[in-house]
């Protein structure tokens, strides 16, 4: 492991090698190996243990890494924009998946009440019990005002009609790996060594991911993800959604981009106390593990679905559709103490060598399937320019 890596606490050490146990458990009583999928899956959301699920600190600068909501409040107020167009043109609900601090509601709930276009309800549809409470807490001492209107769900409702927003949801999700040798295809699982956790490939049992991989052309000697778990999620989402549009915002590419030749060993990326790094296996619970999105994929599924793909864009070009220059604009350049903090925030969140680039938004929604006109416009007013869906 590079030395550069901080050293835990003792009783951060502690929890960490209470999760090792119980993935060993696992492992065991599976006859000696589990996918990385169920691996992740433990690592990021085993009850009480796992990264999102246990109660260490995770954004911002005290955290592991910084999220958009987290580093500017033009983020959150600029999507409030978009957000208000999609319920003008469908209902006044909102659910946001994974909301972490809750600072993503907070700036876009402020916006659209000083729009005044708040919506009727604000759901969080949030698994983890320690960041639904810091949510709350959040949420009571910023808009007081506005608590009455927001309710944290368990599952996604049968029936909605609003704006359904998911930022940094997606690469959060267990993902497979996938090893292409010698004209086989194997999926590469976790099991244990002398030392720990080991890599160790197997045939895929599983039928769906074994014909997912099968569609998939890489040379020889290849390993990447498969995201079954996102596939899942957009049918749901898809079930659920009557009338509106889902806004997902990650980092990640087209398919092509995604599988290309020299990325022969994926996307997996780990994040420690804003440290990068490619060991899933180092401290168990105390590091996120992601992966990049396949936003192919999700286009796809979600056509197959029955939604409708209103936009692909880079988050640079999301930003500047939806008027983040024009919100810079509302602070004084004269006020330097306010305005040099936002100005630089706006080109972390736009800048390609920050976050512009490598981040997307894709769209998919319904229209009302009947009636005189078709409310939902299309394309969205964040896709107006810089048009991605040729790359998918």
């Amino acid at each position: 492991m590079p030395s550069p890596l901080p050293s835990p606490s003792p009783e951060a050490a502690r929890h960490s090698a209470c999760l090792v146990e119980r993935i060993q458990r696992e492992i065991a009583a599976q006859g000696g190996w589990i996918s990385f999928s169920r691996y992740m899956e433990l690592a990021l959301y085993a009850p009480g243990l796992g990264y999102y699920t246990a109660g260490a600190h995770k954004f911002g600068e005290a955290g592991d890494f910084v999220t958009a909501p987290e580093l500017s409040p033009l983020f959150g107020r600029t999507l409030a924009r978009q957000v208000a167009e999609i319920m003008t043109n469908s209902a006044p609900h909102i659910i946001e998946l994974g909301a972490g601090s809750g600072k993503l509601a907070a700036d876009m709930l402020a916006e659209l009440e000083k729009l005044g276009d708040l919506p009727d309800s604000y759901a969080i549809l949030e698994v983890s019990a320690d960041l639904r409470a810091r949510q709350q807490a959040l949420l009571h001492e910023r808009l007081p005002q506005l608590i009455d209107r927001v309710h944290w769900l368990d599952e996604l409702p049968e029936s909605f009609s609003g704006a359904i927003v998911a930022n940094e949801v997606l690469d959060a999700l267990p993902v497979h790996l996938v090893h292409w040798q010698d004209s086989s295809i194997n999926e590469r699982g976790v099991a244990m060594g002398g030392n720990g956790f080991i890599w160790q490939d197997r045939a895929i049992s599983d039928l769906t991911l074994l014909h997912a991989a099968q569609q998939i052309n890489v040379p020889d000697d290849y390993v990447s993800e498969i995201c079954l778990a996102a596939r899942g999620l957009v049918n749901s989402l898809a079930n659920c959604l009557k009338q509106g549009a889902i806004l997902f915002i990650d980092y990640g590419f087209g398919a092509r981009e995604f599988y290309h030749p020299q990325r022969n060993s994926g996307t997996l990326m780990c994040h420690y106390r804003h440290y990068a790094h490619d060991d899933p296996f180092f401290l168990p619970g105390l590091q996120d593990i992601t992966a990049h999105v396949n936003f192919t994929d999700i286009a796809e599924c979600g056509i197959d679905a029955g939604l409708e793909l209103l936009g692909y864009t880079s988050q640079a070009f999301f930003l500047i559709n939806c008027g983040i220059a024009e919100l810079l604009q509302d602070t004084s350049p004269d006020k330097l103490r306010d305005y040099l903090p936002l100005s630089s925030q706006m080109q972390k969140l736009t800048s390609p060598a920050e976050m512009g680039e490598l981040f997307k938004v894709i769209a998919l929604g319904k229209k009302p399937v009947a009636g005189p006109i078709e409310r939902m416009a299309s394309p969205l007013s964040g896709f107006t320019r810089g048009d991605l869906t040729r790359s998918l």
